[in-house]
């Protein structure tokens, strides 16, 4: 009980802070996507490196266990559903997480984003035998890998290099990244200047 519990806590306060930070918001989505306000990017950069360092640098400290990682097999299906549901983003303006989030802060269009996404998994579900056997669903380079190796962890590395380490290098480059980027990539269109 107390799990769930924290797990409820702790998604509504993650719930809380993606409401605030704009990314329920499928217009600041929007902006984030055709990269005129890339803030949101940018967060989201800066949380997923600050998670790196913490759970690598926690591994190799010893307060965290390699062995809860877990590593999703890689396979065709996967690249095609990224480019689903990012095509699927860019048009409602939510992810599966944000649709969430915007529902329970009150968006309505947010209830026919979560229908949506609801009545694709049915969809899927019962087209999964007809996916399987197309092959899509078979694991590609290695399948359950890593970049590189972490020790105590279940899977191998596609490099030599330690993974751990890699982890904190990368995170590093995230939160490096997160704070170089300027808050938008696409020029401002210059206002039209009236003809003298």
């Amino acid at each position: 009980m107390t799990t769930i519990i924290l797990a409820i806590a702790v998604g509504a306060a993650f719930g809380a802070v993606l409401d605030r930070i704009g990314a329920s918001n499928p217009t600041y989505i929007g902006k984030m996507l055709n990269l005129t306000n890339v803030n949101l990017a940018k967060a989201i950069l800066l949380a997923i490196g600050t998670g790196s360092v913490l759970m690598f640098g926690g591994q190799m400290a010893g307060l965290a266990d390699a062995g809860h990682m877990s590593v999703k097999a890689a396979y065709a299906g996967v690249f095609i559903g990224g480019l689903m549901l990012g095509a699927g983003w860019a048009l409602a303006g939510y992810c599966p997480g944000t649709g969430v989030v915007a529902a329970a802060s009150g968006r309505k269009d947010a209830l026919f984003f979560i229908a949506g996404g609801l009545l694709g998994a049915a969809a899927y579900m019962v087209t999964y035998p007809a996916w399987k056997a197309s092959g899509v669903l078979d694991s590609i380079a290695g399948g359950k890998v890593t970049l590189g190796a972490v020790p105590g962890a279940k899977y191998e590395g596609l490099t030599a290099l330690p993974g751990d380490v890699l982890g904190i290098i990368l995170g590093l480059g995230f939160i490096a990244l997160a704070f170089a980027l300027p808050d938008r990539l696409v020029p401002r269109k210059a206002a039209a200047q009236p003809a003298e």
